[in-house]
């Protein structure tokens, strides 16, 4: 079982910047792969990025790509989200995912455990 807790999102003008962080619980955080995602009211949930178990191969939504920055530190069993340049529209809930036998890593349903989601956002 792993428990994953997103830190606050908060509230940044456009062309602001945020992090988010998502600690998990458990010892065996780097046999996962990390993902976030992101959901605004009446749309699905969809893929912004993810990191591979080591940390050497991370996978970004083409919405956020140079843009936003997914890393982890297993150490401290935690996952970040650096997003850079925030538009209005990178306002949603953001969610952490964690997956031991992640297929295909947009696939929310390939991920086991998932945080409670944290709000952020983007004013205009």
């Amino acid at each position: 079982q792993v428990q994953l807790v997103e830190s606050a999102g908060g509230l940044v003008q456009a062309g602001g910047s945020l992090r988010l962080s998502c600690a998990a619980s458990g010892r065996t955080f780097s046999r996962y792969l990390m993902g976030w995602f992101r959901q605004t009211p009446g749309k699905e949930r969809e893929f912004v990025a993810a990191i591979s178990m080591s940390g050497s191969t991370t996978y970004y939504a083409d919405s956020v790509k140079g843009r936003f920055t997914i890393s982890r530190d297993n150490a401290k069993n935690t996952v970040y989200l650096q997003a850079n340049s925030l538009k209005p529209e990178d306002t949603a809930v953001y969610y952490c995912a964690a997956g031991l036998e992640v297929v295909t890593v947009a696939n929310l349903n390939d991920y086991d455990y998932w945080g409670q989601g944290t709000q952020v956002t983007v004013s205009s």
